[in-house]
């Protein structure tokens, strides 16, 4: 028997503080292993937390349910959190201002493609309706994109580990791409990880520079409401013919 089985789990998942300090303890561990390995593209931080964490509650045998519930003042945060990218929007105020003519643009190549792109291949691939509808708002930042998927009639619960995928695979590639396609405009390469990725892409971005991330969350913000209101919109007004044939 393991010294594990002599401490009562259970009793401890009871605490909030339990699980807020495992998340904290985790990131914290993260952003240390990422440092440590020159903030690699693949030493994403949220990927690295993710996988402590689901080791930690695996070898505790905490539920899944009861660890989400003592956390759930992280998710809190993530309010403020959000509210903090105003401050580089802010110090770019005046190159945003001059940049509208691309900020259009990347949003009318972005958000279609984001969605089309992921939907069309699902679909080429023989996936299910609930399942092209959940994958839909995978660019959109998991509050957005959960109300989104019910709203259409998408699997919430699938669409959220869409959201967090699709963060995690801009985040490490995102970087990786820019350099590939030679792009030396930081508001380029910021629009496009935010669109792309939201919240995780633009903590990346900010990592890169403070115009990337101010312009990765301007994209992330502009995308979450553009999709918010257009996606639900575009699928009520499917023509019924091809509704049907979907769902069949």
């Amino acid at each position: 028997m393991s010294l594990l089985d002599h401490i009562p789990w259970a009793t401890l998942s009871e605490q909030p503080v339990l699980e807020v300090g495992l998340t904290v303890m985790a990131f914290l561990a993260a952003v240390r292993i990422a440092r440590l390995g020159g903030n690699h593209p693949l030493l994403n931080p949220t990927l690295i937390a993710i996988l402590l964490v689901a080791f930690t509650i695996k070898a505790t045998g905490v539920p899944y349910a009861t660890y989400l519930r003592g956390a759930g003042f992280v998710s809190f945060l993530l309010g403020p959190a959000v509210v903090l990218l105003a401050v580089p929007l802010y110090r770019q105020t005046r190159l945003i201002r001059a940049s509208s003519r691309l900020i259009v643009v990347a949003l009318a190549v972005g958000l279609p493609a984001g969605v089309l792109s992921a939907v069309g291949i699902a679909w080429c691939l023989g996936a299910s309706t609930p399942t092209l509808l959940s994958l839909a708002p995978k660019s959109v930042t998991a509050g957005i994109a959960v109300g989104i998927s019910e709203a259409i009639g998408g699997v919430p619960a699938l669409t959220a580990v869409l959201v967090i995928s699709t963060g995690i695979t801009g985040a490490i590639l995102g970087p990786w791409l820019a350099r590939l396609l030679r792009l030396r405009d930081d508001r380029v390469t910021g629009l496009a990880i935010g669109i792309a990725s939201h919240g995780i892409g633009t903590a990346r971005a900010l990592q890169m520079s403070e115009a990337a991330g101010a312009f990765a969350g301007l994209g992330m913000g502009l995308n979450g409401v553009l999709t918010a209101v257009l996606l639900p919109l575009l699928v009520h007004l499917l023509p019924a013919g091809y509704h049907a044939l979907t769902i069949a």
